[in-house]
């Protein structure tokens, strides 16, 4: 067991990992193009009339080439780079571009003139580009335009509806999922969930497992990603939430790399799209139900088949109006194996599950849950006995937040077992390691992570939260060693492997701390899967 001196601010730091976005975009060729040769040209309206002026004699054949091309790239979450390409006899030109959201900037050129104007939108969403050119003296004007869609979704709570169960048939047909084998998932134009979403929010279990493995999901129509979503081991049932990209036909796969066939559920929250809706705020992770202390609900355990309210709206930073929230819950102390659902305050109980969990076990997941009327969720224990529960709150979505969802091609930042890996090395009991995530990047707001912890040495748990720490007090060597919150995102028994998704925060700075509150060491490997940007 190795243990960290707290008066020395001597913990490991990760990579920056490459958020670009922009040049990305450009590199890929991801663009919304109208070309030069779908200009329309016309004579400017009379001054006097309003209708289309004859053209001037003298000006019958002159510019004759006036044209404009326009090309339309993502930058952010919800920003534009519009690059013109203006075709022109060398005159005075004025061109304007009209973003389609009631706003234009205009430039003076002279002649041809190729130039880049970004843009920054309020909302996600559609958005008409018009760029138009203007040639007073030959009484000319040439227009183009082009629809852009942001990079950008917000996102629509759903109530839990089970989308997936191959035990019975749900959503696929009956039977285990083979080795190395994938089932898929109908996700858009499912039931009340429209076509055309791009992401959506999934809780994914996998059960009835005889061997060790891990569970992908990704969008159909794409290549595999070499990254995971949930790990188990033989004879495990383990959840996690996942937040992944929908295929172009409205589908996400969700592939066993295991060596022995498993059932696999899934059941939806959520969904993401172009559509704007609520946005995200991201919170220092708060405590709001611990019932073995009495917050948030009575003190004592959660009977079986019991249900408790509790009110998240207006508590804690937490504001009234909010359409979901971000929790991490945990079960600890479970009397004998069951399962919780978290659900809307004032709605039945689903059939959807959040955890499973075994007697005895001390297991969390992330939820994403929408919020009753009230302000409050529920929490249902399906096991016959009681056990204990935890909530933390790590976010809330609402109409008046204004960070959108960007997924990223799935990307490892941290595995500590690779020898190649800057924070190489089992991370010790009681210590963290820091990773400048947006330090240069204060538009986003937070990251979706996926952490796993194995090789585990004793008991513990992570706890994921900004640093106060700056870059430069890294770099220059005056950090001050941060004091974690009392949260968890992730609990842990010795020996086990454990993976949770992360809605992390980026705080005031942009480094998120990863912290082994346990005493003994453990290996820790983090997933990259999108990001939340107010700009």
């Amino acid at each position: 067991m190795a243990q960290a001196d707290p008066a020395t601010p001597d913990a490991r730091g990760t990579a920056k990992p490459d958020l670009e976005l922009g040049k990305d975009a450009k590199a890929k060729g991801h663009a919304f193009t109208s070309p030069a040769d779908r200009t329309v040209r016309k004579p400017l309206p009379s001054a006097k009339t309003g209708a289309a002026a004859a053209p001037q004699v003298q000006s019958v054949n002159a510019n004759a080439d006036l044209a404009v091309g326009v090309t339309a790239y993502g930058t952010s979450a919800h920003g534009t780079e519009v690059d013109t390409t203006v075709t022109s006899e060398y005159t005075a030109l004025k061109v304007t571009i009209e973003w389609g959201d009631g706003k234009q900037d205009v430039f003076d050129a002279y002649g041809s003139d190729a130039r880049t104007t970004a843009h920054t939108y309020a909302e996600v969403g559609s958005y008409t580009v018009k760029v138009t050119v203007t040639d007073a003296a030959n009484n000319l004007s040439a227009v183009n335009e082009v629809v852009f869609v942001t990079d950008g979704s917000d996102f629509t709570p759903y109530a839990p509806t089970r989308l997936l169960d191959t035990r019975n048939g749900t959503g696929a047909l009956q039977g285990m999922v083979q080795p190395y084998s994938s089932t898929r998932v109908k996700v858009g134009g499912n039931g009340g969930i429209p076509a055309g979403v791009t992401a959506v929010v999934l809780n994914v279990t996998v059960t009835n497992t005889s061997s060790d493995g891990h569970i992908t999901a990704f969008p159909e129509g794409t290549q595999r990603p070499t990254t995971s979503n949930v790990n188990y081991k033989a004879g495990q049932s383990v959840p996690n939430l996942v937040i992944v990209p929908v295929g172009k036909n409205g589908y996400v796969e969700i592939a066993n790399r295991g060596g022995m066939p498993v059932d696999l559920i899934a059941d939806v929250t959520g969904f993401f799209s172009k559509t704007a809706s609520s946005g995200y705020t991201p919170i220092t992770p708060a405590r709001f139900v611990d019932t073995r202390k009495g917050l948030g609900t009575a003190l004592g355990q959660l009977g079986g088949r019991k249900t408790f309210s509790t009110q998240i709206s207006g508590l804690r930073g937490v504001p009234q109006g909010i359409s979901a929230v971000a929790l991490n819950v945990t079960v600890t102390n479970p009397k004998e194996a069951g399962h919780l659902s978290v659900f809307p305050g004032g709605s039945a109980t689903p059939t959807a599950s959040n955890l499973n969990f075994t007697a005895g076990q001390t297991i969390a997941n992330s939820v994403i849950v929408p919020v009753g009327q009230d302000g409050k969720i529920s929490v249902f224990n399906g096991a016959w006995a009681g056990t204990d529960v935890v909530v933390d709150v790590v976010g809330f979505y609402s109409t008046d937040s204004k960070s959108a969802f960007l997924p990223l091609s799935p990307e490892r930042l941290v595995d500590t077992r690779d020898p190649k890996d800057p924070v190489y090395g089992k991370l010790w009991g009681q210590s963290y390691i820091y990773m400048p995530m947006s330090y240069d990047m204060p538009s986003i707001t937070g990251f979706v992570l996926n952490s796993t912890v194995t090789n585990t040495e004793g008991d513990g748990h992570l706890t994921v939260t900004p640093d106060p720490n700056t870059m430069d007090d890294y770099i220059n060597e005056v950090a001050d060693w941060p004091t974690p919150p009392d949260s968890s995102n992730l609990n842990w028994t010795k020996g086990a492997t454990v993976p949770n998704l992360v809605q992390a925060s980026t705080g005031d700075n942009g480094i998120i701390d990863l912290w082994n509150r346990g005493w003994d060491d453990i290996d820790l490997i983090v997933d990259l899967f999108g990001l939340y940007q107010e700009g």
